[in-house]
């Protein structure tokens, strides 16, 4: 369980095949505390660290993640958002997330407004997934509101700390994204489904 509160930055240092799998290495501030086992999101995707080795550590995504996310476009030199397992007894700051990407997305615009941003991105809405006016989004791992809510699009504002302390500010129009879609929306949209 995770909160969307990024907590660093991480640089994909290399990235193995191995079958069906991705062994993806990260270099990263955090690395000296972290165990063999433990949960890490990476641009909002939970994986499991299995190897250390002096500033960097390796997580393997198997073909489900693959299949879901954007990890199978990922390379070296890539900046990614990292964040750490919520601690029980934490303040809870973001939003619960839960590190499984619904979907990716893609982003459509970028409009500077006057001190921050506001990015909008659209998804294939076939999948169920909806947002929610005022909810809550999770981006590439990180915890967002949403505005401009619409059947396959929303949008984001996105202040200047999270710009600067992100890999937003790497995003063009055309970037691929992971979406985490709210919870309470996914009951929503579940009970439509079974309304039908």
């Amino acid at each position: 369980m995770f909160t969307g509160i990024i907590e660093t930055l991480g640089i994909i240092k290399e990235i193995e095949k191995d079958q069906e799998n991705l062994h993806v290495t990260v270099e990263s501030e955090i690395t000296h505390e972290l165990k063999i086992d433990q949960s890490v999101a990476h641009n909002g995707i939970c994986l499991t660290v299995v190897k250390i080795e002096n500033k960097n550590y390796t997580v393997t995504a198997i073909k489900e993640t693959i299949d879901k996310t954007s990890i199978g476009t990922w390379k070296a030199g890539d900046i990614v958002n990292l964040e750490r397992a919520m601690k029980l007894g934490d303040r809870l700051d973001g939003h619960i997330v839960q590190g499984h990407v619904d979907q990716t997305g893609i982003c459509t615009n970028i409009k500077e407004a006057n001190g921050s941003w506001v990015f909008t991105f659209e998804y294939d809405a076939s999948l169920n997934n909806i947002t929610i006016e005022k909810g809550s989004i999770t981006v590439n791992g990180t915890s967002l509101t949403v505005v401009n809510s619409g059947l396959n699009s929303f949008s984001v504002s996105i202040i200047p700390y999270t710009f600067d302390h992100t890999n937003f500010n790497r995003f063009e129009v055309g970037t691929i994204v992971n979406l985490e879609f709210d919870v309470i929306g996914k009951y929503v949209s579940r009970l439509n489904e079974l309304r039908k």
